[in-house]
Order: structure tokens, then C-alpha cells, then sequence
């Protein structure tokens, strides 16, 4: 039989989707099934989004440029100078989503076997854009008892070797939702600079900020335009995740020639998507004050109705949409599993992403789940129920 490849045998299956079998077969025994492991928002996409999508005057669906077409790219940078980021359209290159943008930015800056240093938990498929490029993911914890905050920046530097090419997060971050201060963002910053490395930012949740925190890019650092490099989508910000739309923005103009070359090996970005995101730029600012009063509910709903299940812990998250809970079970990965496989109340269960699948070392978040709060409200607080439920169901089996 021909062998396949190391690299594909070793790449990560998904936290978020690799129990889609089970709930497929729950479903099909009549269970419902809530869905709260993957950050499939279910706001309705703006509507001048739709109507460009659905008055859409072509006669031949063409290849567009591999940079993305210039008038998006315009109006682009025309969003991100409105957020304080100063660039133009020639320091966006658009992307098939911001996975693409991952991607091509660590193909650009590093060769196999560097180290790309990653606060964890993180994204998850940040492991399998890693393991494409063959660079080494370099993770330093953060945790749950302080919210998952920034971890000490002498902490970092003890992880820097000359292997080491960049320090990438996510802000908001995924699966925390923590929003790094603008002294986390500066800390980094002068790090970058110190040694000479890349800070890759995914700004994807850029407008789900809740309360009085704010959002600081690193691009809003002075002196990094040599440095850094920001990841981001259309797929959260207007609910339009099939768009497969996403930006590598960087200033760097050498950065920039290298990823064209990926970008040009790939051909184009979506054409269809690029018009739906170039009429998502006219969204107005009533869509996002709507949103975000819905998901900060959604959120309080959420973390209310956790904490009544004895003996878990809840990180609150101060951005994005999704929250990691320490459960007391013996393993969530397991309890995961069970969920969809034995549980069920009034034919009803709930599933959600273990959050070790989140992690790079071995054996953390081993009993932590991801939930992303991407239901309406009456449904979360249905779906804590169950957990609550669940977890003493669980418990006192495993005990018997």
C-alpha cells in the first residue's frame, strides 16, 4: 500500500470538530443536540452584505488579482485607519480567510525547524498551520486563576533561541476570550524589538469588546512596522464566516514580496467574497452596537448559569465569544464524548470542545471544555442545564 506522508499523519485532528461524528449519531437517534464547540455565529449577516451578494451584475466569475482588488484594499485601509491602524491599501494582502493569512505569514518567516513562540491555550488549528510549515510551536501557559492573562514577559524571554522567528496571539483571544492591556501589547512590543522577531497578531475579534475594556492592535505600537504583522477575517466581525475573506496587513515591504509569492501560487483570493467584504466595510456602526449588546447578554446568561455547577471554574472573558470552564470531571474529553453518546435529557444534550485540543504541552486543559456563547439566550441557559445535569450524571456513574 503507498505510505502516506509524516507530516499529514502528524497533523492535529480538530478539538472543535472530531466529535462531529457523534453528534451526527445523536442526532440521528432523535437527539437534539446544542451546539456550542465551534464559533459559527448565528447573528444574521448584515444586510447590505446580502443584498450585494444577491445584486451581483457579472458575466464571467474571473480570477482576481492575487493581492485582492484594489478598490477593497482601499476601502480596507480606509476601516483600519477609522481604528487608529495607519496603513494603505499596498500593505494589505486579502486571503482566503484569515487561516490562509496564518499560514502564508509563518511560510514567509520561517524555515523548518524554527520556533514560533504561542501563549496557550490557543487557537487550535494554529498547531496545524505549524505542522504545514514544519516550524515548531513554542508554548508558554497562561491560566485559568488569573483569567488567562498575558504570562510574564521574562517568562518569554527565557523561551527565545535563534531558532525563534515569532510570538503569535490572538486578541481577543481564542478560545479565552481575553483582551490583552495596552501594557501586555507594549511589553511585547519591546521584546520584539529587543531580539529582532515577528509578533503575529490575530486581531479577528477586534469589535467584540465588552464593558469598558479596549481593544490595542500592534500596530498601534510606535516603531513596528519592520515587525509586525496582523491577522484578520470578515467571518466574525459580520457574521460571514463562508465568505472565506481574510487580510495579511503588515508594513514590512520585504515581508510583503514574500507573501505575494505564496499568494500568487494560489492564484486569487475569492472573488465573490471579496464583493460581499468590500460591501461589509459600509455596515453601519447601529449593526455592531446591536451585536455586541446581544453576545455581552449572551455572555452574563452564560457565566451566571456555570457557575451553579459545584466545583467548576469559569474564566470571564472581556472579548470574543467563547469562554474555557474548568469542569470537576476526570477527563472532558471524555465526558465530551459521553455527552453525545449516553447523555441525554428530555432527548436533549449539549456538546462543546474539549480544551486540551487548545493546548501545545501535553496534559494541560485536560479537564477544561471550550464554549463558544453562540446561541440565544434561552438556549444557553437550556444548555448549562444540561451540563449542570450532566456533570453529577457523569460523576456518579464514574464513581459507582
Amino acid at each position: 500500500m503507498p505510505q502516506l506522508s509524516n507530516k499529514g499523519k502528524n497533523m492535529p485532528a480538530s478539538p472543535i470538530r472530531k466529535l462531529v461524528p457523534f453528534a451526527d449519531a445523536a442526532k440521528k437517534r432523535g437527539v437534539k443536540v446544542y451546539h456550542l464547540n465551534i464559533g459559527q455565529p448565528d447573528i444574521k449577516t448584515p444586510d447590505n452584505v446580502l443584498n450585494a451578494i444577491k445584486n451581483i451584475d457579472l458575466d464571467l466569475i474571473a480570477y482576481s488579482p492575487s493581492q485582492g482588488y484594489e478598490s477593497y484594499r482601499q476601502k480596507l485601509a480606509g476601516y483600519y485607519q477609522k481604528n487608529g491602524i495607519d496603513i494603505t491599501a499596498d500593505d494589505i494582502i486579502v486571503t482566503t480567510g484569515g487561516s490562509e493569512a496564518l499560514s502564508i505569514a509563518i511560510g514567509s518567516i520561517a524555515d523548518p525547524g524554527d520556533e514560533i513562540i504561542i501563549p496557550e491555550p490557543f487557537y487550535a488549528n494554529y498547531n496545524g498551520f505549524a505542522k504545514q510549515n514544519a516550524v515548531n510551536v513554542v508554548p508558554i501557559h497562561s491560566s485559568i486563576d488569573d483569567n488567562f492573562a498575558l504570562p510574564p514577559i521574562a517568562e518569554f524571554e527565557k523561551l527565545i533561541t535563534p531558532k525563534t522567528k515569532a510570538i503569535l496571539y490572538s486578541n481577543p483571544g481564542n478560545p479565552t476570550g481575553y483582551v490583552y492591556s495596552e501594557k501586555e501589547i507594549e511589553q511585547l512590543r519591546n521584546l520584539a524589538l529587543k531580539h529582532d522577531i515577528f509578533i503575529i497578531a490575530d486581531e479577528v475579534y477586534r469589535e467584540f469588546i465588552y464593558g469598558d475594556t479596549t481593544h490595542h492592535s500592534i500596530l498601534h505600537q510606535k516603531d513596528m512596522d519592520k515587525h509586525a504583522i496582523i491577522i484578520d477575517s470578515v467571518s466574525k466581525r459580520y457574521s460571514m464566516c463562508g465568505a472565506r475573506i481574510g487580510v495579511l496587513i503588515s508594513k514590512n515591504k520585504d515581508l510583503l514580496q514574500t507573501a505575494m509569492k505564496f499568494a500568487q501560487a494560489r492564484l486569487s483570493p475569492p472573488t465573490l467574497g471579496q464583493i460581499a467584504g468590500e460591501a461589509a466595510i459600509d455596515t453601519p456602526q447601529s449593526y455592531f452596537d446591536d451585536v455586541i449588546h446581544e453576545y455581552k447578554n449572551r455572555r452574563d446568561t452564560l457565566i451566571k448559569k456555570l457557575q451553579e455547577i459545584n466545583g467548576i471554574k469559569v474564566a470571564e472573558p472581556k472579548g470574543a465569544f467563547y469562554v474555557i470552564a474548568e469542569l470537576p470531571v476526570d477527563n472532558a474529553e471524555s465526558f465530551a464524548r459521553w455527552l453525545l453518546e449516553e447523555f441525554d435529557d428530555a432527548n436533549e444534550t449539549v456538546m462543546v470542545a474539549p480544551a486540551a485540543g487548545f493546548y501545545s504541552t501535553q496534559g494541560q486543559g485536560t479537564k477544561q471544555i471550550r464554549i463558544a456563547y453562540v446561541l440565544n439566550e434561552k438556549d444557553l441557559t437550556r444548555s448549562a442545564e444540561l451540563l449542570k445535569k450532566a456533570v453529577t450524571l457523569y460523576n456518579q456513574q464514574k464513581n459507582k
